[in-house]
Formats: structure tokens, sequence, C-alpha cells
């Protein structure tokens, strides 16, 4: 609780005195009415079992302590005490507001971190370094971050195997919706509002991105590249139902008016810094999508909506 007297050099006045555990105030509170003073963990045990002062039985709750004057806390900082650590050897004669910082880094403290002088790199407490084994501390040390791994493997795969179940019962719910709108027609404005708002979710988890060379776009994608953007597409969520549509809006023969020429592109030039674009994870990619781009002109978007590759200049 309270710090030992027989630590301090020469006397100390009884008002710094805790009444519950006779040593000096540590961390003190008191009374809000008598005012008698307390260590901050003997009077909240005290008040634990019951809630009166310990010393004139005045009734108190913990709300109502409240910190010592400072002209206490001044005379308590100005006391000189030995390190916890003379014990060991230190002969240091500190102020309380010093002692804190001094134990901790005191060479003396048995328990201060050092590290290990035999190469295993380890920080092990100064008393425990003579019976310190770096092969065991290392092979404990591998066996619990192993354990962890393990541990972190099988969240993984819980986490999957859920996200699993997840997509298949959505799928259910997608297939089951589509054999209802065949089998009712009245049925086809609540399924293309559950995907439009679908793909309205996803395109708000990619990130804003801004164009800063709308000179690098690439019109005519290969292949390949088609199917590295298709694949990114894929892994960041995009809903399958539109990715065939987005990869073949791509390509400038699927173009809207607006943008199907180079001629007519250069025409329009200034009106790319109206799109909300969203950046394509990892690539030099943007989706122009038809729900983030109401405000264009019909001529220059389409339904999805669109992508735009680039050699460089995204951001």
């Amino acid at each position: 609780m309270g710090i030992e007297i027989n630590r301090f050099q020469g006397e100390v006045d009884e008002e710094l005195l805790c009444p519950i555990c006779s040593s000096v105030l540590e961390n003190p509170l008191q009374a809000p009415h008598c005012e008698h003073a307390f260590c901050s963990a003997c009077i909240h045990e005290w008040l634990s079992r019951q809630p009166t002062c310990p010393v004139d039985r005045q009734n108190i709750t913990p709300p109502q302590l409240r910190p010592v004057p400072r002209i206490l806390r001044n005379l308590l900082y100005r006391l000189q005490l030995t390190c916890d650590n003379s014990v060991y050897g230190c002969t240091a004669i500190l102020k309380l507001d010093a002692l804190e910082s001094h134990v901790q880094e005191c060479e003396f403290n048995p328990k201060r971190p050092v590290p290990c002088e035999l190469g295993c790199g380890l920080v092990v407490p100064k008393d425990e370094l003579k019976e310190h084994n770096c092969v065991r501390e290392l092979r404990s040390l591998m066996q619990a971050q192993q354990t962890k791994l393990v541990e972190v493997q099988a969240e993984v795969a819980e986490s999957k195997f859920q996200m699993g179940e997840q997509k298949r019962e959505l799928q259910l719910l997608k297939d089951y919706m589509l054999a209802m709108r065949n089998a009712n027609p009245s049925l086809s404005i609540l399924a293309d509002q559950m995907e439009a708002d679908e793909v309205r979710r996803w395109a708000e988890t990619l990130p804003k991105a801004r164009v800063l060379r709308w000179g690098g776009m690439i019109s005519t994608p290969d292949t390949v590249l088609q199917a590295m953007i298709k694949r990114a597409l894929s892994e960041s969520g995009c809903p399958p139902h539109i990715i065939q549509d987005l990869m073949e809006n791509a390509h400038e023969r699927r173009w809207p008016t607006g943008l199907s020429s180079l001629e007519i592109r250069q025409l329009n030039r200034r009106q790319y810094e109206n799109y909300v674009c969203r950046r394509i994870p990892g690539k030099q990619a943007v989706a122009v999508m038809a729900c983030d781009n109401g405000h264009m002109n019909p001529d220059m978007i389409l339904e999805p909506g669109l992508i735009m590759i680039f050699a460089h200049g995204v951001e």
C-alpha cells in the first residue's frame, strides 16, 4: 500500500502517514468532509468492505474521494527516501516524484530487463540471466509462435468456410430470385433492384481514384491485360453477373458514343474530370460505374459501367 517509513531520511510528519497502513501516503486521496487523507489503494480496499471514513466513521463513497491539496502533495514530493533496490546494493537517495523512473532504470533492480549476452537476442529479467538457456528459451518461443500460427490458420480457415457458406446461400437466393422472376414477371423489378443494390455496395468498397494523365488511356487492351483486370475485379468482390459486361466495356468498340473514337474523345476531354472513378485494386485501371455517374451525359456512360485502363497516371 504506502511506502515504509524506515526508507525515509529523517522524521516524517504524522499528517503524511496513511491512517490505514501507517506508511507514507502513496497516490493520496482525501475524504470530502473530514479531509482525512489515505493511500489510494488503502481507502478503496477499505470502502469495498464498509462505506465509512476509517478515522471518524463518516459516510463516504468512492466517487466522493478527491485529490489532496497541493501543499500536501508538495510536502510528499520533498521527502527523500532510499531506492526500492537498497537491499540489493543501491545507495541512491531520491525524492518521491523521482522514485518510479529511477527504480525502472536502477542497475540494482533484479527485474530490470537486460539483453542476453550469449547472442540469442532475447531480453530477460536481470535475476533470471544466470538461469537463462538460449536454446530452451528460443525453442519455447518458437513453440508459442507455432501454436499462435496454428490458431490463426484455424481462424482463417473458419472465416473462409463462413464466407463460402454465405456465398453459397447468396447464390441460392439469386437462383431462387431468377426462377421466381421467370415464373412471375412482376418480381423482375424487385430482382433488378437487388442486383443494382449489390453493384452499388461493391462499387462503394473501391477507393475513389484520380486520373492524372487521360492521354495514357489504353483503348484496345490485349487479351492478357484484360485477363489481369478481370481477375482483379473478381478478387475485389465484384458481383459475378456484371464482370463480363464490365470487361467487354473495357474496349473502345463497346464504349458509349462520347468515347467511341480518338477524335471524339479529344473533343470531350474536358468532361473527363467530371467522372467519378473507382480504383481497381493493384492495377492502373478504374471502374466508371453508372451508379456513381448519374450526373454525366448519357453519351459518356454505360450500364453497369465501363473499365478504363491506363499505362500510367492513376492515383
